[in-house]
C-alpha cells in the first residue's frame, strides 16, 4: 500500500492561499497528459455548441423559462415541464462539464515542468469566456430568445473554440519564437481565408436568426431579413472559402511547402466539401433538424480546420538549455 503523506496545517493554509501552486508543487503531469487536457477542453467546447443547437432545434430554448433557476420556484427542471425542460436543463448542466474540462487544462498547464505561463493564460482565457457565455446564455433566456443575443452566444462559443484550439496546438510546440515556414504572400492568402471564414460564420448566425428554427414553439422574434436571400449569401461565402482553400493548396504545392501546411489545407478542403454537401441537402429538404445539427458540428470543424491551417504556417521549437562548452567542462574537471 502507498503511504498517504500527512497534511500539516501549513500545507492546508498554502493550499487555501494558492491551490494551483500547491498542486503544482506536488504533481508533474507528463506532456501527453497536458495535451489530452487541452484536447478535452476543445472537445467539450464543440459539444456545448452542438447540444446548444439541439436545444434550439427541439424547440426547448425556453424549457427553463428563467435563469439562473429553471423556474421561479425550482433550481432544477420539474416533471411538469416535460421533455423541453429536460433538454434545456441538461444543456445547462453540460456547462459544468465544460468548466471541469477547462479547469483540468488549467491545472495541468500550471503543473507542467518547466511552467509555461502562455499555456496557463490560454486556459484562463477559456475560463473567462465560458463564464461570460454562461451569463449571456442567461440573458438569451430572459429576453425570450432574441435572435441577436442568440447570434452573440454562438459567436462567443466560436471564440472559445479558437482559444481552445490555440492551446491544444501550443501543447504540441515549444516556447521559442515562431519561425515562418512559408513566405509572406502565402501568409497573406491564409489571413484572407481566416477573414472569409469569420464572415461565413457570422452570416451563418444571421441565417439562423432569420430562419424557421426559432428555438421555441412560442412566437419568438426573428431577424427582419429574407431568409432565402441570406442563405444564398452564406452559400456564396462558403464557395469563396472553398476557392481560397483550393488556391492555397495549389500555391503550397507550387512553392514546395512543408508537409504540415499541405496536410492541414487538404484536411480543411475535405471538411469544407462535406459541410457544403450537408448545407445544400438541408436547404433543399426544408431544414430537417438532424441535418441542421450536423451542419452546426461541421461549422465547428471548419473553424478548427481553418485555425490549424493558420497555425501550421510556423514552427516553435523547444527551448534548448545552454550546454557547457569545452572550456567550461575543463574548468569543472579541474575543480
Amino acid at each position: 500500500m502507498v503511504r498517504v503523506p500527512n497534511v500539516t496545517r501549513a500545507d492546508a493554509l498554502a493550499a487555501a492561499r494558492n491551490p494551483l501552486a500547491f498542486i503544482a508543487e506536488r504533481w508533474t503531469p507528463a506532456p501527453r497528459t497536458v495535451r489530452r487536457a487541452a484536447l478535452a477542453a476543445l472537445v467539450m467546447a464543440v459539444v456545448i455548441v452542438v447540444t446548444g443547437g439541439a436545444v434550439r432545434l427541439t424547440g426547448s430554448g425556453l424549457g427553463c423559462p428563467t435563469w439562473p433557476k429553471c423556474t421561479d420556484d425550482s433550481l432544477t427542471t420539474t416533471s411538469a415541464m416535460g421533455f423541453h425542460g429536460v433538454i434545456e436543463f441538461g444543456n445547462r448542466m453540460l456547462t459544468y462539464v465544460l468548466c471541469a474540462a477547462v479547469g483540468w487544462a488549467i491545472i495541468a498547464a500550471r503543473s507542467q515542468k518547466p511552467w509555461r505561463r502562455s499555456l496557463t493564460r490560454l486556459g484562463w482565457a477559456q475560463f473567462w469566456i465560458v463564464m461570460s457565455n454562461a451569463i449571456l446564455g442567461g440573458i438569451v433566456v430572459l429576453v425570450g430568445l432574441n435572435p441577436y443575443t442568440v447570434a452573440a452566444h454562438f459567436l462567443l462559443s466560436t471564440a472559445l473554440i479558437a482559444v481552445a484550439t490555440l492551446m491544444w496546438q501550443r501543447t504540441l510546440e515549444g516556447d521559442e519564437a515562431p519561425r515562418p515556414l512559408v513566405g509572406k504572400a502565402v501568409q497573406q492568402l491564409v489571413w484572407f481565408l481566416v477573414a472569409a471564414s469569420v464572415l461565413l460564420i457570422a452570416v451563418g448566425t444571421v441565417v439562423t436568426g432569420a430562419g424557421p428554427h426559432a428555438g421555441d414553439s412560442s412566437d419568438v422574434e426573428r431577424m427582419p431579413l429574407d431568409w432565402e436571400t441570406v442563405s444564398k449569401l452564406h452559400a456564396v461565402l462558403a464557395w469563396i472559402v472553398v476557392t481560397l482553400t483550393f488556391a492555397l493548396w495549389f500555391v503550397l504545392k507550387a512553392v514546395d511547402a512543408p508537409k504540415g501546411p499541405l496536410h492541414r489545407t487538404r484536411d480543411l478542403f475535405l471538411i469544407l466539401l462535406a459541410q457544403g454537401a450537408i448545407g445544400y441537402v438541408q436547404y433543399f429538404t426544408d431544414l430537417p433538424e438532424a441535418l441542421v445539427a450536423l451542419h452546426m458540428l461541421g461549422s465547428c470543424l471548419v473553424w478548427i480546420g481553418v485555425l490549424r491551417v493558420l497555425l501550421s504556417l510556423r514552427e516553435r521549437p523547444e527551448a534548448v538549455a545552454d550546454l557547457p562548452g569545452p572550456s567550461t567542462e575543463s574548468a569543472l574537471t579541474r575543480a
